[in-house]
């Protein structure tokens, strides 16, 4: 089973989920989404594993996200292509396990996929 983990190392909770994988004995493999960021067709099929729409995993709090013009009511190829522009956008840590994925607020959520 491949276990990644989309990783943002200076956010909290994205600590507390790696942490909590390798507690579980899993040594998943890491990607730092802002140093290497997910393409748009990557975000689709994050939205597709997590089962949910855009909105619901991106940061619409961050500067960016006004930046870009959005609002929660943006058109979901808007809302792609800003995650893809500004990958800050992006809701961590995003878990992926075969065909599904959770998102690691709280960081147990993602126990779910083990």
């Amino acid at each position: 089973m491949t276990l990644t983990i989309w990783h943002n190392p200076r956010c909290t909770k994205s600590r507390q989920t790696l942490a909590l994988l390798e507690t579980h004995g899993h040594a998943p493999q890491v990607r730092r989404y802002l140093d290497d960021p997910p393409s748009e067709a990557d975000l689709r099929a994050a939205a597709t594993a997590l089962g949910v729409g855009p909105m619901n995993m991106m940061r619409a709090k961050e500067p960016e996200f006004k930046t870009a013009g959005l609002t929660k009511d943006s058109p979901d190829d808007a809302l792609f292509a800003a995650m893809a522009r500004f990958p800050k956008l992006i809701e961590r840590p995003i878990v992926f396990v075969g065909d599904k994925a959770a998102i690691g607020r709280p960081p147990e959520a993602v126990l779910a996929l083990l």
